[in-house]
């Protein structure tokens, strides 16, 4: 039995995403609007039942009308081999069970279906992750939970072939926003609903001379020449096929029947043989 206390406060989440509702900063997932449709562009193919598993709709549903659009809960709302393309849209960084989630994506797939699901990576908030730590630890002597443990491409990767996806590719796109001040970001990052909904968050405010310090780092740190600080977001796009006979396979080691020296046009030369 798993007794382990989970990842995300999801009415913690959901709150966080309400409030900032009201006056929402969505223009990542406005980039991830324009990277998705450029990369189905280039796909020689027509999707007619499309899905989009995303913590907000109204982003998608402008620019993929036809698509079936669901929240990203524990359990989605999708049909087994309902839907030629699923689309997880900057949400499966907040999944507990993130291959679960791709596992659903799968299942919904019909053969041959694509798969993309972007999340932030391992790079994202670097500059304010180390001078919250930097920060708190000099005030505390401790660490609390306050950003999510994002991982790196080729662990993220690894998550495509794990559920089951033919041809996996994961891919990186960093993007470096600048703000007037760090206290610009963080009301930024309210308004994108993305502050801290961990489930073992402190559940009281932080000490002022902690954000007072933290901000002092930031701006001492990555302040540019016009004068305004840097913030970087790692968009980590993975993109997968539900498995079909269709599809190309690689041969078995040693299969080949043509020279690759004779292909290049250059000699070859044959190892002595090992004595063991």
């Amino acid at each position: 039995m798993n007794t382990l206390p989970p990842l995300t406060d999801r009415q913690a989440l959901t709150r966080n995403r309400v409030r900032a509702a009201a006056a929402p900063a969505l223009f990542l997932h406005e980039a991830l609007v324009s990277e998705v449709q450029d990369r189905l562009a280039e796909v020689n193919r027509e999707f007619t039942a499309p899905a989009v598993v995303t913590g907000w709709p109204e982003v998608w549903r402008g620019n993929l009308p036809q698509a079936r659009i669901v929240p990203d809960a524990e359990t989605l709302d999708l049909a087994v081999q309902g839907h030629d393309l699923a689309i997880h849209a900057l949400a499966l960084h907040w999944a507990d069970d993130p291959i679960g989630q791709l596992v659903q994506c799968r299942r919904a797939l019909r053969p041959d279906g694509l798969l993309i699901a972007a999340l932030f990576g391992g790079q994202t908030l670097n500059e304010l992750r180390s001078c919250l730590a930097q920060a708190e630890a000099a005030a505390t002597g401790g660490l609390s939970p306050r950003v999510l443990p994002m991982g790196e491409i080729r662990d993220l990767g690894g998550l495509l072939h794990r559920a089951g996806l033919a041809l996996p590719v994961a891919d990186s796109l960093p993007l470096t926003v600048r703000y007037e001040t760090p206290l610009h970001l963080m009301r930024d990052l309210r308004a994108m609903g993305e502050q801290n909904a961990l489930y073992a968050r402190l559940r009281h405010p932080s000490r002022r001379t902690v954000l007072l310090e933290a901000m002092r780092l930031y701006a001492e740190r990555h302040t540019g020449a016009d004068g305004r600080i840097t913030a970087t977001f790692e968009i980590v796009t993975l993109t997968g096929w539900a498995p079909d006979d269709s599809q190309p396979v690689p041969l078995r080691p040693g299969s080949a029947t043509h020279s690759l020296a004779k292909a290049l046009g250059t000699s070859e030369t044959r190892l002595p043989p090992r004595d063991d």
